[in-house]
C-alpha cells in the first residue's frame, strides 16, 4: 500500500490540526497532517496536507469532501501526486505550532548590552554614515549644518550606555 496525499484548501476558522485528524481519522489511518500556518502571527494559511495510509483512501476523501461546506466555507480537496509533494512537506507536522516572538526578539537583539569594542564599532559606523550624509548634502549643494553624532562620539569616547564587564 502506497501513502496518499491529499491537499485541503478554504479551511475555515476552527478547523485545525487536532479537529482535522479526528475528523479525517473516520475515513481511514492519518499518518501526517501539515497545516500551513503563518510564522509571524501563527495563524492558519487556510490550506492543510492529510496524509493517508493508503492512497485509495485519499481518492475517496478527495472525492466526497471536495466542495463540501463546512462552517460558511466550501473545502476543496485534491489528491497529490507523488512528484508533486515537495522533499520538505513534512516537515514540522504532527507536532503543535509555536510562533516566535519576533518583536521581543528585535527588541532584546537591539537593547542588549555591549562591550566596548561593540560600542566603539557601533559609533564609528554612525559617524561613517553621517560623514557620507554630509558629502552627498554638500555635493547637492545644500548648505545644512546639522548637530549629528559627531559631537556625542567626541563625548563619550569609550563609554556604552550598558557595560558588559567580562571577567578575568
Amino acid at each position: 500500500m502506497t501513502p496518499g496525499v491529499l491537499y485541503v484548501g478554504h479551511i475555515p476558522h476552527g478547523f485545525y490540526e487536532h479537529e482535522m485528524r479526528g475528523f479525517f481519522s473516520q475515513f481511514g489511518t492519518v499518518n501526517r497532517l501539515r497545516l500551513s500556518r503563518s510564522k509571524k502571527t501563527g495563524g492558519s494559511k487556510g490550506y492543510a496536507f492529510v496524509e493517508f495510509a493508503c492512497d485509495d483512501v485519499a481518492k475517496i476523501v478527495a472525492e466526497t469532501m471536495n466542495n463540501y461546506m463546512m462552517f460558511g466555507r466550501l473545502l476543496k480537496c485534491n489528491v497529490v501526486s507523488p512528484e508533486k509533494i515537495h522533499p520538505r512537506l513534512w516537515v514540522g507536522s504532527n507536532r503543535r505550532f509555536r510562533a516566535k516572538p519576533y518583536g521581543t526578539t528585535n527588541t532584546d537583539k537591539h537593547n542588549k548590552p555591549r562591550n566596548i569594542k561593540q560600542h566603539t564599532k557601533q559609533v564609528s559606523k554612525l559617524v561613517a554614515k553621517e560623514e557620507k550624509k554630509r558629502a552627498k548634502l554638500k555635493e547637492l549643494g545644500v548648505d545644512y549644518d546639522f548637530p549629528g553624532y559627531t559631537a556625542e562620539a567626541g563625548k563619550h569616547k569609550h563609554n556604552p550606555k550598558h557595560t558588559k564587564f567580562e571577567e578575568t
